[in-house]
């Protein structure tokens, strides 16, 4: 979360700005109860919620991370690594961007996959603060169940600047504040203060008991105890900046500790970095309350189902994937064509013709129609429409034709999303998220449903890779 202290022009919610201790006070006026911040409630650091509130989505996270670990008992050990360097990728790039900070994903992605041991991915040379950062992802993930300390967090922020600078300006590093931090936005002038956090002195204090919490043993579920943990940590704010993004490493050790697994395969960032604006307001309202943090809790638990969607559609595409290669391993295929259909397996989102072969393979367009053509005949691509002026392709994940074994097929928007409806077998009831150039393409007669069935629901066929 960004601090006090400095504006930018890149996040506009919260910015900071050295202040002398009279302009502070102008700022804040004498606070009342009503403007209490809640680590001045006696209520603090017990929180309190309304469980009735709570029940159904703890219920549906449950559940959606049952269906997510289901379906990945389908995937060996090496597509279950990707499907983790997929998420992690995501989820350092989406954690720095809340904070206005814009890594390289290709390099983000080669660090991941370099320490994931993924041979797979075409390696980019990852800059040395993208690998410290990834580096620190990976260590709170992969020793989950290792104690949490002092030295262990300020190792991290450290990380974070590596040269002791934030936006230009000096900062405190690798240790836990020494001032006042004041959560102010607005143009100068007029300034509005968010939320004061605990004073200096407190900190140590404060973190002390925080950690002792994080490692103890209690009846809470890891769900709850990950959204807990993510708004104490922001609110006492130990560090002069990096604590936004240690608080999302925190949520997700916690989640990890609940389902005792190093493997990760979805995040809360990329859901906060789409709702930013909800997010820090909804921090603002609650560390201004008296210690309940009912909103809070539901506000995360949402955000971590639509996180547990994401995740289901991108494991449902390795998982077709892997049933392309399975069927398609003994297919002699030139380095070109495979480097293309890997690009469209992993969702690249554009009809497959010899034009867009050309552009992603930095070939002519008569190589495109030789490479495409030969896939036709190794029934690796199917013609859309045979005959078509401007022919399109789809990619054959499965011999067998699927629409034998779908009925009431259709596309429905939810959250202004299409999704793929259909009862598969007659008795299991699927719904897909489709790419939205899919969706458009079937509804206006452009993509046949035996394809479309091919690319989104061919995992249903899969069968059980090796656990090696």
């Amino acid at each position: 979360m960004p601090f006090p202290g400095h504006y930018s022009t890149i996040n506009p919610y919260f910015c900071r700005k050295f202040c002398d201790v009279f302009r502070l006070m102008m700022l804040q006026p004498h606070q009342t109860n009503e403007y209490m911040y809640i680590h001045e409630s006696p209520n603090w650091p017990h929180f309190h919620w309304d469980a009735s509130q709570l029940s159904l989505l703890q219920e549906a996270v449950c559940r959606k991370q049952g269906l997510l670990h289901g379906r990945l008992s389908s995937l060996g050990l090496d597509s279950k690594l990707e499907a983790m360097a997929e998420n992690l990728t995501s989820d350092v790039v989406f954690s720095s961007e809340i904070e206005g900070i814009q890594l390289n994903v290709e390099q983000v992605r080669s660090s991941v996959a370099r320490r994931l041991g993924i041979e797979s991915v075409q390696q980019t040379a990852p800059s040395h603060y993208i690998d410290s950062v990834v580096g620190v992802m990976l260590e709170a993930i992969q020793h989950y169940d290792q104690p949490l300390s002092k030295a262990k967090l300020c190792a991290w922020q450290s990380a974070f600047f590596p040269f002791g600078f934030s936006e230009g300006s000096q900062i405190e590093v690798g240790r836990y504040r020494t001032h006042e931090e004041h959560i102010v936005s607005g143009m100068f002038g007029r300034e509005k203060v968010h939320y004061i956090a605990p004073s200096p002195d407190r900190v140590e204090a404060e973190m002390a008991q925080f950690l002792a919490w994080f490692d103890s043993e209690t009846a809470l579920s890891s769900i709850i105890r990950s959204a807990i943990a993510h708004f104490w940590f922001v609110s006492i704010h130990p560090f002069e900046d990096g604590n936004g993004r240690m608080a999302r490493i925190l949520s997700d050790m916690l989640l990890a500790r609940g389902e005792k697994s190093e493997l990760r395969f979805y995040n809360i960032s990329s859901q906060i970095n789409k709702h930013k604006k909800q997010y820090y307001d909804i921090l603002e309202r609650t560390q201004r309350g008296d210690g309940d943090i009912t909103e809070w809790l539901v506000w995360y638990m949402q955000e971590l189902v639509e996180a547990l969607d994401e995740a289901e559609a991108t494991v449902n595409m390795i998982l077709n994937k892997s049933l392309f290669w399975q069927q398609a391993t003994a297919v002699p295929m030139s380095d070109r064509q495979v480097q293309v259909l890997n690009l469209f397996l992993d969702g690249y989102e554009a009809k497959i013709t010899s034009k867009t072969w050309a552009s992603l393979a930095k070939c002519s367009k008569d190589t495109a129609i030789r490479d495409i053509q030969d896939l036709v005949i190794k029934n690796v691509l199917v013609e859309d429409f045979p005959g078509a002026k401007r022919p399109s392709y789809s990619i054959v994940y499965d011999k067998e034709n699927l629409v034998q074994f779908f009925t009431e097929v259709g596309i429905e928007e939810d959250n202004g999303r299409a999704y793929l409806t259909a009862l598969y077998k007659g008795k299991t009831h699927i719904k897909e998220r489709l790419l939205p150039l899919d969706a458009e393409r079937f509804q206006r007669g452009d993509l046949p449903l035996a394809n479309l069935l091919s690319k989104y629901c061919s995992y249903l066929q899969l069968k059980p890779e090796s656990k090696d």
